[in-house]
């Protein structure tokens, strides 16, 4: 029965990556990236931790090929899922969360860290949705890697509930819309009064980012605006 398991684990995934490849590949994409941080230029000169939230997690993975990239999944079976997913798109999974073999899945990250970029998302697989959780924080804290906020959205999508989410998808020949912002310096060996502090700082870069982003897509702004509001405002 386990084999089975693995050998289904692996059916789905592939059946669900060659269905997000073709869906992606339909649609059209804008996207203003903070100068230096493209996790999608094999040539970037740096590494950061890109904080995405959960129900757009595709989105980065998708419209284009992660360079160097690795992530963190949960232990649960739908973890086991994105897994094989992320296995498929050549990005680096690791097992774990708060309740299941976090300390290790901690120690994988730090050490992938001194190699590639990672990409998490700080609101975990059970919510509360969009509300920042402190591992992105300490993650930064011990690697000394910035952390670059991301926002995406599309102009015509659905959301899928499940267990675990509301993931939201680009309905096919659509709009894909992202933005990566200016990257969050974190000190080191935080207290635990700092680290509340500093994840404020990147909460609300999220909300300001996810609310530009999404009304972009609406047509709400231009790209114009948009891009003064990212890169602009942002580097004041």
């Amino acid at each position: 029965m386990k084999i089975r398991n693995v050998w289904l684990t692996k059916l789905v995934a592939w059946s669900v990556v060659a269905v997000l490849k073709l869906l992606f590949a339909t649609c059209r994409k804008q996207f203003i990236i903070y100068p230096g941080t493209n996790g999608w230029d094999a040539d970037c000169p740096n590494r950061f931790l890109f904080s995405v939230w959960h129900d757009v997690l595709f989105f980065p993975l998708l419209v284009a090929k992660p360079q160097n990239m690795s992530a963190l999944t949960s232990r649960h079976q739908d973890g086991a899922y994105v897994a094989e997913i992320l296995l498929l798109l050549k990005i680096e999974p690791y097992r774990g969360s708060s309740a299941r073999g976090g300390a290790q899945a901690v120690r994988q990250l730090l050490e992938a860290a001194e190699q590639r970029h990672v990409t998490l998302t700080p609101d975990g697989p059970r919510g509360p949705r969009h509300e920042l959780k402190d591992g992105l924080v300490f993650l930064a804290s011990r690697t000394g890697l910035p952390i670059v906020p991301a926002a995406f959205s599309c102009r015509r999508g659905i959301r899928f509930q499940s267990t675990w989410t509301d993931m939201l998808l680009p309905l096919p020949f659509t709009t894909t819309y992202g933005l990566l912002g200016e990257p969050i310096h974190v000190p080191p060996d935080l207290t635990r009064e700092e680290i509340d502090r500093n994840k404020q700082r990147v909460q609300e870069a999220m909300d300001r980012l996810s609310a530009r982003v999404d009304d972009w897509a609406a047509g709400r702004i231009g790209r114009v605006d948009v891009e003064e509001a990212t890169l602009v405002r942002n580097a004041a």
